[in-house]
């Protein structure tokens, strides 16, 4: 099941769409021209649109900003991190490295040094079919613990590897260790509309603390450029990533919350 809810979405995204439609037109292109050319002609313009900057930045923000960071981050129980920014250190890196979203883990640290809250709770676990290793909270331990966090100070949940079981397994970590009040729920400004959701469906008192932001009021400002907006009319397979990052947040908004997760 967790394989088959990463696989069929691929294909109501718009690579996936785009290619079962024109599979569709090379197969109605015999029988049914005009079938085939209206087919062909919808793949080409889901391409064209979420491949384009304004359409991504828009998408993307319409997330990222709805909970923009206002003042100093207040001081709470414990610092959550979500997995989804550490790859392994499987051969040939020579250690553990970050993805985009590797700004997490940096966050994570950078706040509990700063003393926001006594604990830092790593969440996520690793996919057996999916490079493997140890867990992702493992990996951001060894990190955080090398940017100066003490690993007495380190809860780990290793097993999650969806953002409902993070909450879940956060949730029993706080009760376990007698932890009430607010934590600070550190993810990518992305993930943290549908994040806060389900955390609050947890009865978890949950404060944003976004990280990682596609969308800046510095690129805002560029877009409106001759320069910028030249690039922006091109197609161009970074704003087709954002597009389709964005999407599947939405996508997961509304099965989460047919799930009752949210």
């Amino acid at each position: 099941m967790f394989f088959l809810s990463k696989f069929l979405p691929l294909f109501i995204y718009p690579l996936g769409l785009t290619f079962i439609l024109m599979v569709l037109a090379i197969g109605l292109f015999w029988r049914y021209p005009k079938w085939s050319a209206i087919s062909l002609s919808s793949a080409l313009t889901i391409l064209l649109l979420s491949s384009n900057g304004w359409i991504s930045q828009e998408l993307v923000r319409s997330l990222e900003w709805q909970y923009l960071p206002t003042g100093e981050v207040p001081n709470a129980e414990a610092i959550v991190v979500l997995g989804g920014g550490v790859k392994p250190a499987s051969y040939p890196r020579p250690w553990i490295e970050l993805n985009e979203a590797g700004d997490r883990v940096i966050y994570g640290a950078k706040l509990y040094r700063e003393g926001k809250a006594p604990w830092l709770i790593l969440s996520g676990g690793r996919i057996d079919w999916k490079e493997g290793g140890s867990s992702e909270a493992a990996d951001m331990a060894e990190l955080a613990q090398t940017m100066g966090v003490p690993s007495a100070a380190i809860l780990q949940d290793p097993k999650s590897v969806n953002t409902y079981e993070n909450a879940v397994n956060v949730r029993k970590i706080l009760e376990s260790k007698g932890i009430k009040g607010n934590v600070l729920l550190v993810t990518s400004a992305l993930h943290i509309p549908r994040s806060m959701l389900i955390f609050k469906n947890q009865k978890i008192e949950a404060i944003p603390a976004p990280t990682d932001f596609f969308v800046t009021k510095g690129e805002l400002e560029d877009s409106q450029n001759w320069q910028m907006f030249l690039l922006n009319l091109v197609p161009n397979a970074h704003s087709l990533d954002r597009t389709t990052k964005a999407l599947k947040e939405y996508v997961g908004l509304i099965v989460y919350s047919l799930l009752g997760w949210l």
